[in-house]
Parts: structure tokens; C-alpha cells; sequence
């Protein structure tokens, strides 16, 4: 009964810039931190971004000064924008929200959306 929908992904080229969309539905009481996570090919899933309920957010050093996480409670969105992209940031970006729904609480995972930047 939630679902995490990401949208934004593609091929931009080094130095340009993307925004990543996360959309939240469902029987949802109320949203608690909403994350940004990347994973490249052969490598473990790393949390690149955090934002709390109350807007205080967190980065990965790698993507600090660069990238800026947001959120809008009251559509239920995360956002992710990404500026100066390096071809070492290309990976699979997904969503992460941990939620009180209609059952309890719980964590849940967008579908991942593709990242690719050219050098």
C-alpha cells in the first residue's frame, strides 16, 4: 500500500547538471527521513543524501557543495539536485523513506532510477 516512484535519471555530460524525483503514495500517516542511496556496478549501495521530516539534511563528502536534498511534505516528494556531476557519481539513485502507514511502520525503496555522466 506505498509506493516510491524516482524519476530523473539519463546521460548528461561531466560538469552539467540533473534532478532526481521521489514520490511517495499510498495510505501514508506520516513521513519520517527520506533518503537518496546511489550503487555502481560491483560496488555497495551508499547513502549519498538524508533530509529529517523537519528539513535537516546530511550528504556523503563525495557529493557535498554539490548536490542539494529537499523535500515537500505535503506532496509526499524528495528531490535531489545534482549539479557539477563527475562520470564517478554515474550509478543507479533510489529513494528511501522510512514511513507510519495504514499496517505500522516500515522502509521502502523506489524502483532506482539510471545516472549516467560522460567525461
Amino acid at each position: 500500500q506505498v509506493q516510491l516512484v524516482e524519476s530523473g535519471g539519463g546521460l548528461v555530460q561531466a560538469g552539467g547538471s540533473l534532478r532526481l524525483s521521489c514520490r511517495a503514495s499510498g495510505r501514508i500517516i506520516a513521513i519520517d527521513d527520506m533518503e537518496w542511496y546511489r550503487q555502481a556496478p560491483g560496488k555497495e549501495r551508499e547513502l549519498v543524501a538524508g533530509i529529517s521530516k523537519g528539513g535537516i539534511t546530511r550528504y556523503a563528502d563525495s557529493v557535498k557543495g554539490r548536490f542539494t536534498i529537499s523535500r515537500d511534505n505535503a506532496k509526499k516528494m524528495a528531490y535531489l539536485q545534482m549539479n557539477s556531476l563527475k562520470p564517478e557519481d554515474t550509478a543507479v539513485y533510489y529513494c528511501n523513506a522510512a514511513l507510519n502507514y495504514g499496517l505500522g511502520y516500515g522502509t521502502f525503496w523506489g524502483q532506482g532510477t539510471q545516472v549516467t555522466v560522460s567525461s
